[in-house]
């Protein structure tokens, strides 16, 4: 090559490679704009029982399969459905769903996590979700599988040592009932991200948490020996809870929990738990585990 082209094609060669970067530095930022803009979760999950307010809806296990698109990383919309896979529900008194779905839950949300970064006054993260679902269930389970309608809002702050979370959820059409949760706990990261400010690779959380219900969620749930209702405010569910999460890469993780349940701090919910028709009032073995696979794009 002529000596005199030399400098000609090496500032060719560098102008290509300059726009080559600013193409991939805008396919970047495209790309994480429109992850601003909407994002989906997917999830497969299996639990070893299906519990409800720490009573045994079925003694089998479940499958929950569920997707959800974010919005600007506030505004939800989901679904959830819950698939029995054995024949329990003709015991528990509807029909048989093994290999069918029993319910399906959408869903809205609107979630923020209100930082100190956002506002200086706050002396940690505020986590705030208001949500809504609505309980669907095939025709075909007759009353026992009554519609209803939910409005929930969540309160947390999770950068505190405890992680105090606290539930307020309102039946709308079934019992007309209130149920409040308060749950503490601690995430203890075993192997730490590559990169400040994301999740870990790996990590383990135990918790613990205490449910209360109004009379009406309590008379919805519970009977007495006598086979009336228990028209009776107290504390319900108490919740030990261990779970591990591994996050395979950015998009996959894989977790899984084991948790016992039990009616332990109000002597007549306890009492009436023990007689809670759809356990088949042979079954007060109330430890659950259960493993999911969730996607995130």
């Amino acid at each position: 090559m002529n000596s005199k082209y030399i400098p000609m094609v090496c500032a060719a060669v560098l102008c290509s490679s300059v726009y080559a970067q600013e193409e991939k530095i805008e396919e970047k930022s495209l790309e994480s704009k429109i992850k601003e803009y909407v994002s989906f979760e997917a999830s497969l999950m299996f639990d070893s029982k299906f519990m409800s307010y720490g009573l045994v809806d079925n003694k089998d296990s479940i499958i929950t399969p569920s997707a959800t698109a974010t919005f600007f990383d506030i505004f939800s919309l989901g679904v959830s459905a819950i698939f029995d896979t054995t024949k329990y529900g003709k015991k528990a008194g509807y029909s048989n769903r093994g290999g069918r779905y029993t319910e399906l839950d959408p869903a809205a949300n609107i979630c923020y996590d209100f930082s100190p970064e956002d506002f200086s006054w706050l002396p940690t993260t505020f986590s705030f979700c208001l949500g809504y679902m609505y309980e669907y269930h095939p025709r075909s389970m007759g009353e026992a599988g009554e519609d209803t309608q939910f409005v929930t809002l969540e309160m947390s702050l999770p950068d505190v040592f405890l992680e105090p979370c606290f539930l307020y959820e309102r039946d709308i059409d079934r019992d007309d009932g209130t149920y409040l949760n308060l749950e503490l706990g601690h995430t203890f990261a075993i192997i730490d991200a590559k990169e400040e400010g994301t999740d870990p690779i790996l990590d383990f959380r135990l918790s613990v948490a205490q449910g209360f219900g109004n009379a009406q969620r309590v008379k919805g749930y519970l009977t007495k020996l006598d086979g009336e209702a228990l028209d009776h405010a107290g504390l319900m569910d108490t919740c030990f809870k261990g779970e591990i999460t591994y996050r395979m890469c950015e998009m996959f993780s894989v977790s899984g929990y084991v948790a016992y349940y039990d009616y332990l701090l109000d002597q007549e919910t306890r009492s009436a738990s023990n007689v809670y028709e759809a356990t088949g009032k042979d079954d007060h073995n109330n430890f659950v585990c259960g493993v999911a696979l969730t996607a995130s794009f």
